[in-house]
């Protein structure tokens, strides 16, 4: 079985730190693929350097020179804003999503995420989607 790419959708929150506990205890069966925040740059910072994502995104702009500066030399592309959390959202360059954005801020990605209708349909192979009527 390969390894499923988890996108983490606010991965400094509690839910997000969870995710990334399992990932961590079973690196056979998942690796994290795309990490979010909203501001917590530092968390995120140090998230990235553990779990080497293909992306992070920091929410805050007047943030993205920290974060950009602090993974230089890593292969891990850096974006900044919410524009940047839809369009990352709407990638297909992971398997599952964990959206762990509270409240209407985690709607856009979300949506941007279920639009995708290969990923969409997967989910519902896989019993974590439910079917469009």
């Amino acid at each position: 079985m390969s390894q499923k790419r988890i996108a983490i959708f606010g991965s400094t929150g509690s839910i997000g730190k969870q995710t990334l506990e399992v990932i961590a205890a079973n690196p056979d069966l998942f690796v994290a693929e795309i990490l979010t925040a909203h501001s917590n740059e530092s968390l995120l910072i140090e998230q990235a350097l553990q779990f080497e994502p293909n992306i992070v995104v920091i929410g805050e702009i007047g943030k993205y020179a920290i974060v950009k500066k602090a993974l230089e030399g890593k292969p891990i592309k850096v974006f900044a804003g919410e524009e940047a959390l839809e369009q990352v959202a709407a990638m297909d360059c992971y398997d599952f999503m964990m959206a762990g954005i509270v409240g209407f801020a985690g709607l856009k990605p979300g949506d941007r995420w279920a639009v995708c209708a290969p990923r969409w349909q997967q989910a519902l192979e896989d019993g974590a989607a439910c079917g469009v009527v």
